[in-house]
């Protein structure tokens, strides 16, 4: 069977694209220009933005931008948000030999906290990586695409989502129709009318969501998933 080719949606045109050709299309989007420019007859902010990729599994990606001014703190929150949180886990950023950890324990060498400015530890082509939850660990790799002046929003936040990931289709181990909850202790996806077997234990079934970590600790999806809707 052909692997499943990996989609995804501009959040400024709304057009769905092959993850491998997103970024060649952000750069051109239109519509993404016409947004900016706005900003900018609004007297918006002009600062360096940094283009970022965060990958989780291959199926699961994100194309963000956020000022140089804007903190690893800043971007552990929002990955937090749109993927992981659950239980308040930590979460550690790795770039280079440091190590930037959401609570760090002071004398523990290469590392220190998360209120660093990405201005002062990123550059275009870096990659690096993020690890959340040091139990049933969510693994992601990050990299800096690229680096430009651009314009942001008085009173923007401090990441702005630029595409998405498409929810992968999964089917459902038993019958094959698109599954809708993974079982979390048998590691399976299935649809709402296998889940009912006698096989499966009610209390391991949990949402399947766009996300790495879904089917993942007590993780069930984001609490306002208007929010990263495009």
């Amino acid at each position: 069977m052909a692997r499943q080719v990996s989609r995804g949606t501009c959040y400024f045109c709304k057009r769905i694209l092959a993850k491998s050709g997103m970024a060649r299309h952000l750069r051109a989007c239109e519509a993404r220009k016409a947004h900016e420019e706005e900003i900018r007859a609004r007297k918006g902010h002009e600062t360096t933005l940094f283009h970022l990729v965060a990958d989780g599994y291959g199926d699961y990606w994100l194309h963000l931008e956020m000022p140089a001014e804007a903190t690893l703190h800043d971007l552990d929150s929002f990955l937090r948000d749109i993927w992981l949180e659950c239980c308040g886990h930590l979460s550690a950023f790795t770039i280079g030999h440091m190590r930037f950890d959401s609570h760090p324990e002071p004398g523990w060498g290469f590392t220190q906290g998360m209120d660093v400015a990405l201005g002062e530890v990123l550059v275009p082509k870096l990659k690096f990586s993020y690890e959340y939850d040091f139990g049933s660990t969510t693994e992601l790799e990050l990299r800096v695409l690229g680096q430009r002046r651009g314009w942001v929003a008085r009173g923007e936040g401090p990441v702005r989502l630029l595409a998405r990931n498409l929810p992968p289709e999964i089917d459902c181990i038993e019958c094959g129709k698109p599954a809708t909850l993974v079982h979390a202790w048998e590691w399976v996806a299935l649809c709402d009318d296998c889940a009912k077997l006698d096989k499966y234990d009610p209390d391991g079934l949990m949402p399947l969501v766009n996300s790495p970590r879904t089917g993942v600790c007590g993780y069930v999806g984001p609490v306002n998933p208007e929010r990263f809707e495009p």
